[in-house]
């Protein structure tokens, strides 16, 4: 398991849901992608309205036009193993917008193997 604490960076993709590598969902090749490199973790959250360089808006409201809704793609670990990632995301990332944070780590704690609440702490109350 990754061990991570202290300073970090945090890459951020934002990308379109529809948006397609090699027939893929975009959004999912970067977290594989980002997975086989061994980096910390990532995440895909789903927005609900937004818009980029085209001005272009999206949104989940029933009557719109659009459905191609913003997704944020977020991705934390060592500044030396994002940066050595960015090179795939320039390569994947044709439209959208990528940006880096500095962040600190104050808490990284996975699951134990074979334990599905392993590392969870439950207070029972009387």
């Amino acid at each position: 398991m990754t061990r991570l604490t202290g300073s970090a960076l945090r890459v951020t993709v934002f990308i379109g849901e529809n948006d397609t590598w090699h027939h893929r969902p975009l959004y999912s090749e970067i977290v594989h992608r980002a997975h086989a490199a061994g980096l910390a973790g990532a995440s895909v959250f789903r927005g609900i309205e937004g818009f980029g360089a085209t001005s272009l808006i999206h949104t989940s409201r029933l009557l719109s036009m659009s459905e191609d809704l913003p997704v944020a793609v977020v991705i934390v670990d060592t500044e030396e193993r994002v940066r050595a990632f960015l090179p795939q995301l320039d390569e994947l990332v044709a439209e959208g917008l990528v940006i880096l944070d500095d962040c600190e780590v104050i808490r990284y704690v996975g699951r134990a193997a074979g334990s599905g609440d392993a590392g969870a702490k439950v207070r029972k109350s009387s």
